[in-house]
Formats: C-alpha cells, structure tokens, sequence
C-alpha cells in the first residue's frame, strides 16, 4: 500500500447547472463556455445549462460571468428530472 487515500468529497458525479445572466450572448462564446448550451429568453437574459464536475469547477465557471460582466441573475442546481423535462417542452 502507498499510503495515498482516494478523496471521498461526495463528487462522484458532475452535477447540472443553471445560470441565468442579464443580456444576451452571442454564439462566439461558447468555446469559453465549452458544454454548456445557450437559451436566450424574450426578456432579455441568456441561460447557461450544463454539467460542473464540482465546487471549484463552479467558482470557475462563475468567474468568467463576472469577467463579462453581465449580471449574474441566478444559479441553480438542478436534478436531471428537471433538466429532461426542460428538454421536452
């Protein structure tokens, strides 16, 4: 044995996200935003959707939507019943 442990944080797998900004982006970020899928509402605000490997992976995602510097409307964390049914409406 080696003496290294296997982190056991809870992460085994990534997690779905919602990130709701104020404004609209255009499709040239979406290789900054690599996974992620783009909604942009009538009311003006653009939805990110994807998987987050874990909390750091979080943070550096919310970092490049302050270096937009839209305003970060809303995050949420959602199960994949509520991403499938988005999907179908």
């Amino acid at each position: 044995m080696n003496g290294e442990k296997e982190a056991d944080n809870g992460y085994g797998t990534p997690e779905l996200y919602e990130i709701r900004l104020k404004g609209h982006l255009n499709d040239r970020w979406a290789d900054w935003f690599e996974g992620f899928s783009f909604i942009r509402e009538s009311d003006g605000t653009t939805i990110l959707s994807g998987a987050v490997a874990d909390q750091a992976a979080l943070h550096g995602l919310l970092r490049k939507v302050r270096d937009l510097g839209l305003p970060l409307i809303s995050v949420i964390q959602m199960n994949p019943k509520q991403e499938s049914s988005r999907e179908n409406n």
